[in-house]
């Protein structure tokens, strides 16, 4: 009979124990830094002096960064619904020459809204996916050679205030090559009950991933976490020419720019709760499967292309991997196994009937169903009280009862993708959910959709082709002649 406590580890895994551990490690060493640190400023006064500017310029220095070395590239395909909001937040933080927008391919006025915000953009003449968009606009842009950190910004992203006030900091330390941003779902859209379902599934998975997990990944000693979100995430540009952005055949750029950082010995990544950026998660079905499918694929797709390393980032890796394949093998059967132990309560002649009194007899030797509400049910909702209570979420509870069926559907979407990332290759396009927002001045509207342009001579390879020249929009050749400027 296997034991309620085994189940939830074979559910939940050994990594959240020993992360955690390493978390709490990491939180109690950070107090005593801060204490030392108060402490040696209290008894030397004379020598906190203010930060001077570079003679040398922004690129070359790579500590004590300010909101002014930061620049800002935001990839977006058909987003004009929330584009707007997401440049407005952004540029109450850093000024506004400094952000930048790359169109990738859509069919909507994104580019036109961007440019209407005073920003700098560009576009593609199709979609050629996030990391090839990406690619091209560090390179259409120079950022590398003007900037010495670009953060990578999602279009439905609110940067939080006080997030560069966090994030950058932690580039003080050399090592530190990546810093990852916390995210939080927006609460603030009206939704359906099933909107509110999904936003919760997902405000949950953000809450103990990120203060149990990658919390304790992104410590100082033992770094080794799998992912830098794409959503809000910010690079040293000098690393950016040895990170291979869009290789062929993944779907989403953000694990392989992750694991290029640990495998070629780039550095560390670094985390910090204080550094909040909001984002847009699905609010129906159909788009939470499909966005999920498309991570779980671009995670394996990922394994698939980086062998192993005898290094710490693999062996973790691969604990991590063992554990998701049990957990997800366990939600995937666990409705099954449920029927078959509550059918005798149902109907007190199954234990008779040929098939399933065999199975019956077998899975009630090993399971019960207390066993199973104590080891995956309990647990499950323990954590939904955590979560609801650091987030000050109570209507999270009220969606409680159903997440455990959400574990099944995302363990059921993880299991598909992992021979797909093996027999079929993607080109990187992207298709972004439903979005709910105005894409000028607030009001909630749809932006106009339009015909895409056609394919004829437009070559076969991913080369994005930039229109209009800046001549042919006066924002766009002002905002080049104030970066000709300085």
């Amino acid at each position: 009979m296997i034991p309620w406590w085994g189940l939830a580890l074979l559910v939940f895994g050994v990594n959240f124990l020993v992360w955690g551990t390493v978390g709490l490690t990491r939180l109690v060493d950070e107090m005593v830094m801060r204490w030392r640190r108060a402490r040696w400023r209290a008894r030397h006064p004379q020598s906190i002096v203010a930060l001077r500017h570079d003679p040398a310029g922004r690129r070359a220095r790579q500590n004590n960064l300010t909101v002014d070395d930061v620049a800002i590239l935001i990839p977006a395909h058909n987003e004009a619904a929330v584009i707007a909001a997401s440049i407005r937040a952004i540029t109450k933080l850093v000024p506004r020459k400094n952000v930048h927008v790359v169109s990738d391919g859509s069919t909507d006025d994104t580019f036109e809204v961007a440019l209407e915000c005073g920003v700098k953009a560009i576009q593609t003449r199709r979609n050629v996916g996030k990391a090839g968009a990406l690619r091209d606009a560090i390179e259409r842009f120079k950022l590398v050679e003007r900037f010495p950190v670009v953060m990578l910004l999602d279009a439905d992203t609110r940067v939080q205030p006080g997030y560069f006030a966090a994030a950058l900091p932690l580039f003080d330390s050399p090592n530190v090559v990546a810093v990852a941003g916390c995210v939080k779902t927006d609460t603030r859209r009206m939704l359906s009950p099933v909107g509110n379902l999904l936003t919760g599934h997902r405000m949950k998975i953000y809450a103990m991933g990120q203060r149990v997990m990658k919390f304790g990944q992104t410590s100082r000693y033992l770094n080794a976490t799998p992912i830098v979100p794409g959503f809000a995430s910010i690079y040293r540009t000098a690393v950016l020419p040895d990170i291979d952005i869009n290789p062929i055949g993944l779907a989403i750029e953000d694990f392989n720019m992750t694991f290029e950082v640990y495998h070629k010995n780039l550095g560390k990544v670094g985390f910090t709760l204080q550094a909040i950026a909001v984002t847009q998660d699905p609010d129906n079905f159909r788009d939470y499967i499909r966005q999920t499918r498309r991570w779980a694929l671009g995670f394996w797709q990922t394994i698939r292309r980086h062998p192993p390393r005898l290094n710490l980032f693999t062996a973790m890796l691969a604990l991590s991997l063992t554990e998701l394949i049990t957990s997800c093998l366990v939600f995937v059967t666990l409705p099954a196994v449920v029927l078959i132990l509550a059918m005798p309560d149902l109907v007190s002649t199954a234990p008779t009937w040929p098939v399933y009194g065999s199975a019956y007899t077998f899975m009630s030797a090993h399971m019960t169903l207390n066993r199973i509400l104590y080891g995956v049910v309990g647990p499950d909702f323990l954590s939904t009280c955590f979560v609801a209570a650091i987030d000050r979420r109570p209507r999270l509870l009220l969606s409680a009862p159903f997440f455990p069926f959400m574990r099944v559907l995302d363990a059921a979407i993880g299991l598909y993708a992992i021979p797909l990332a093996w027999f079929a290759n993607s080109n990187g396009t992207w298709k972004s959910p439903a979005r709910r927002g105005g894409p000028r001045g607030g009001h909630h509207r749809q932006a106009p959709v339009r015909t895409a342009p056609a394919a004829t001579g437009v070559p076969e390879a991913p080369e994005p082709v930039y229109a209009p020249e800046p001549a042919a929009y006066p924002q766009f050749a002002e905002a080049e002649s104030r970066h000709a400027s300085g």
